[in-house]
Formats: structure tokens, sequence, C-alpha cells
């Protein structure tokens, strides 16, 4: 594998034409938990969702959607996922910190399974703490954890 310079990726608005590349991405990053293609098609083209993509050489290789819910006061963070090859590099944190901007929430909300220690951490990292748990909510039955995060 050729050297990859993380810095090199750029981040931009996300539209219904990734639909193909987003869902090759959310099939490797979330295997059985991968959405399928009506609600890709919907994060990608319903109003008030916030869809940004990190691109690096032409290629998806991260992406996220927030939902900003006004009534209550609440931005939610529907996906997140970086390719497997490119994670580790700030990727995610990089996706993570503009889609919380750009929701103009004065809070921020995710699920996450409770296995997924890695992205477990990332959150942690940028300040969400654990609120709720989701029985058996994720495929397989796995709990969901629900973290949020306080916009200051």
């Amino acid at each position: 594998m050729q050297e990859q310079n993380a810095q090199a990726f750029i981040i931009e608005q996300a539209s219904w034409r990734d639909l193909l590349a987003l869902s090759a991405l959310e099939k490797v990053c979330f295997e059985r938990d991968a959405w399928p293609l009506i609600e890709l098609m919907g994060v990608l083209t319903f109003p008030g969702v916030v869809r940004l993509r990190a691109v690096r050489d032409g290629q998806m290789i991260g992406f996220i959607a927030g939902d900003s819910r006004r009534r209550e006061k609440t931005g939610w963070i529907l996906t997140l996922g970086v390719l497997p090859d490119w994670r580790r590099q700030g990727i995610a944190g990089a996706l993570l910190s503009k889609c919380e901007v750009l929701m103009h929430m004065p809070q921020v909300k995710l699920s996450v399974r409770r296995s997924n220690t890695a992205a477990i951490r990332l959150y942690e990292k940028f300040g969400y703490k654990q609120e709720d748990i989701w029985d058996k909510y994720y495929q397989g039955g796995e709990d969901g954890l629900v973290l949020k995060k306080e916009m200051t």
C-alpha cells in the first residue's frame, strides 16, 4: 500500500450523485448494519440533512450525515463512516466537527454499537458522553449506546 497523506483529503457537500459510492462505503464500514439504497437516497436528498463526504483523488473515503431536529433542539448524527485504509488519520473527526457546526444545534446525539470501542473512543475524545442505552437496537440484538454532546 502506498503512503497516504491524510492532509490531502477534502470535505465537501455530498449529493444524490454519491449514491453508489456511499452504498459501497456503508457495506464496507457497517456490513450487516449498512443502510439499504432507499434510505441512502433519502439521506442524500432530504431537506435539512447535513451530508458531507471526505474525498481523496476523486474517491469518497468517508461520509457523515446529520439531521437537525429543530423542535427537539437536537442534531442527530445519522451515520459516520471512513474506509478502513483511511482510519486513524483525522478524517472521521474532521467530518464530525464540520457536521456539528453546520447543524447549528445546542446538542448533538448519536447511537453506536456497544462493541464499537474505536468509535466510542473517538466520540468521547470529541466530548460525547453516554446518555442512554437502546436495548437490542442493532442487527444481531446488540445494544446501541446513545451518546450526547452539549455544544457550547
